[in-house]
């Protein structure tokens, strides 16, 4: 299935397969080696994740794994979480419900974001540091 859109982010590539109100579905292509970004969570949203290729550790709820291709995992709603690829990695990526997500990515990798405060308040239903 052709990509929707691309979204590009610091060694990160989002394909959006869909975006409907009831699920954003992409799959993701990290670099890896990067750092895991700050603690989050989404307040009202589940996702879900399967590996297609590489590695991904995760902290997930304080509990932390590492999952190889072929290994789903989930983060429920309101679960702190962070995550990072070791090495060039996919994923299938499904956010439930939609919300803003693909919009927060987009603004947040657009390079024109100056008040980052601003765009995690606005935002704030789909995305928040903990």
């Amino acid at each position: 299935m052709p990509p929707l859109r691309l979204i590009r982010g610091p060694g990160l590539t989002l394909s959006v397969l869909r975006d409907e109100p009831d699920a954003l579905v992409m799959e993701a292509a990290y670099e890896g080696g990067g750092p895991m970004p700050p603690p989050h969570l989404h307040p009202r949203q589940e996702e879900r994740f399967e590996v297609l290729e590489g590695a991904m550790r995760t902290i997930i709820g304080g509990s932390e794994r590492r999952y190889e291709p072929g290994e789903p995992f989930t983060v429920p709603a309101d679960t702190p979480h962070q995550m990072a690829a070791d090495g060039p990695t996919r994923l299938r990526w499904e956010v439930r419900p939609a919300l803003r997500t693909a919009r927060f990515f987009e603004r947040l990798w657009s390079g024109e974001v100056t008040d980052f405060p601003a765009l995690f308040e606005e935002f704030s239903d789909e995305f928040r540091l903990t």
